[in-house]
């Protein structure tokens, strides 16, 4: 089966959904400068899991001050007295680790519509039994948000690690430091604000407290949350999922400063076998060792028998978005990609550490807090370096997860390629979704070809339409306009206007379409007709071809426009 990265979720095979941007972490100016910056690196290779080069920061340091949640619980307890306890999603006397009932929260959270009713969402449950919904984080953060909210509520050990020039900077319930002290003049969370976790349920959820400052910080250009109120931002989301600010402060910065790349360092999440799949884990798709990646988080897992499995998962995107839920059949085409440590023939993705992981817990190991794994799952882990084992699990998941039928492939391709134009309709510079849109188009070829018989010819006859030439695909790393990320859906309906006047001028004539691209250095053609909903480019990520003057346009459709078009 051709394997190509769509990065789409879906519901069902009917329903059309909201699709993925490549990650990036660029944003305008906030209330705070530090919305804006960079991530950090991640590390090497670790190799064996207990020979990680760097050992974290000892358990009894002096972090009075920049403490952001007290450790009460370890993610091996079962049978404490705290362990004992019912919870969100767990009866009294389960007999789960807390790794498992992080698994079991995931897994218990339910499906609902996100805010504008483009497609499926969840809803996270507090152990206050206060219900919010999802909140529009990118795919990394949504991932990171989940993991460090878990571990804050329950007083668990926790953090992740990233590279600054080399040096570990430690992100986790003792404070953002290194091992010299506080990172670049971090907050001092213990002392800067307050933690309300104590306080009596009934209270706080008759008055929750709240944290001024907080409420006005984000993460990122766009991360917006009305489902919270006018004017939300991340920071607001945050203040009402945590009764702790500390905390709330803590996985704000965490998500700012970390991503997937730092998500695909061993150090932070370690290589899983496919049939240990379960909720709470995730897939990395990673096409180079640095950069932008996607990240997957998987809610759903249940084994069918007759080595079976069904799996769902969440993504969310950029610009923010609310994850998107993605039923069975597209997390199996998902999760079985070549991009998640496999080899497609021509790209061996494995050396970049992607695929599918399991985030390490946090533990004292003599006297160090250490991210490890828990020893049920020692016989789940393969090391980062075994290369030929994380090369053969797309291929195992395809497998385990299940076949499409032909017309379920059929239709969770139209689907695809319906919800990159969707995209597209909103953010017309979306050279993903361009990309991803043509990827579908060539496995929709080999379906309809092989299953139904349909020539590329008669595909492109019934499924081919005028904005799929007008948003042609570009060249990634030769087109200024694959950095623009804040075009809006009043340029795209000027653009198409502009196209379809030009189609009506010419009558029987074959015109090209104009392709929305850069052209000597701009974009005047399209501005020209309509100056009022038009902005000006910029540079919404990383862009080291922002001094290009004219787009490439990548290899022709499978049908030129004229061909298509009758002439």
């Amino acid at each position: 089966m051709l394997r190509r990265p769509i990065l789409v979720a879906l519901v069902s095979l009917a329903l059309p959904v909201a699709s993925f941007t490549v990650p990036a972490c660029s944003s305008e100016a906030g209330d705070d400068p530090l919305d804006s910056a960079d991530e950090l690196e991640p590390g090497g290779a670790v190799g064996k899991y207990d020979d990680l080069a760097e050992g974290g920061l000892p358990v009894n340091g002096n972090y009075a001050s920049t403490t952001a949640w007290k450790v009460v619980n370890q993610w091996e307890d079962t049978s404490t007295a705290a362990a004992r306890k019912a919870g969100i999603a767990w009866p009294a006397d389960s007999g789960l680790t807390w790794d498992e009932k992080y698994a079991a929260w995931l897994h218990s959270m339910p499906q609902i519509d996100n805010v504008d009713g483009t497609a499926k969402t969840f809803e996270i449950t507090t152990p206050w039994g206060k219900t919010l919904a999802a909140a529009k984080l990118d795919c990394a953060d949504t991932a990171l948000m989940l993991r460090s909210t878990f571990a804050a509520w329950y007083g668990l050990p926790f953090f992740v690690v990233a590279f600054d020039g080399g040096k570990p900077v430690y992100f986790g319930h003792f404070g953002i430091r290194t091992r010299d002290g506080v990172w670049n003049n971090m907050p001092k969370f213990a002392t800067a604000y307050a933690d309300h976790s104590s306080k009596p349920t009934a209270e706080v959820l008759a008055s929750w407290p709240t944290d001024s400052k907080l409420r006005k910080l984000g993460v990122q250009s766009g991360d917006d949350q009305p489902m919270i109120g006018e004017g939300a931002r991340t920071g607001t989301y945050l203040d009402e999922l945590h009764l702790n600010k500390r905390a709330a402060h803590l996985i704000r910065l965490t998500m700012i400063f970390t991503g997937s790349v730092n998500l695909a360092d061993s150090r932070n999440t370690f290589n899983l076998t496919p049939e240990a799949l379960r909720a709470g884990d995730v897939m990395l798709w990673r096409t180079s060792r640095s950069g932008v990646g996607h990240t997957m988080v998987t809610i759903r897992a249940e084994t069918l028998g007759e080595g079976r499995m069904s799996a769902e998962s969440v993504f969310g995107n950029l610009p923010p978005a609310q994850p998107v839920w993605t039923n069975p059949a597209g997390t199996e085409r998902n999760y079985s990609d070549p991009e998640g440590g496999g080899s497609n023939g021509v790209t061996d993705y494995a050396p970049f550490n992607g695929g599918l992981k399991r985030f390490r817990v946090t533990k004292a190991i003599s006297g160090v807090w250490s991210n490890t794994i828990m020893a049920e799952d020692e016989a789940s882990w393969i090391s980062d370096d075994e290369l030929d084992r994380i090369r053969e699990r797309p291929a195992q998941l395809d497998a385990l997860l299940g076949d499409l039928t032909p017309e379920e492939h059929r239709d969770l391709l139209l689907d695809v390629i319906e919800a990159k134009r969707t995209h597209l309709r909103n953010f017309p510079a979306s050279c993903s979704a361009r990309i991803a849109r043509e990827d579908a188009f060539e496995d929709l070829y080999e379906v309809l070809d092989t299953e139904f018989g349909m020539s590329r010819t008669d595909v492109d006859a019934e499924h081919r339409s005028l904005e799929d030439f007008v948003f042609a695909e570009l060249v990634y790393e030769k087109s200024k306009t694959c950095c623009w990320n804040s075009t809006t859906d009043a340029m795209y309906r000027s653009i198409m206007d502009l196209n379809e006047e030009l189609q009506e001028a010419a009558g029987d004539a074959c015109v090209e379409p104009t392709i929305f691209k850069a052209t000597d250095g701009g974009y005047d053609v399209f501005q020209a007709h309509d100056p009022l909903v038009w902005k000006a480019w910029r540079a919404d990520e990383t862009c080291p071809q922002a001094n290009v003057q004219d787009d490439e346009v990548a290899a022709a459709l499978g049908v030129s426009f004229c061909e298509w078009n009758g002439q």
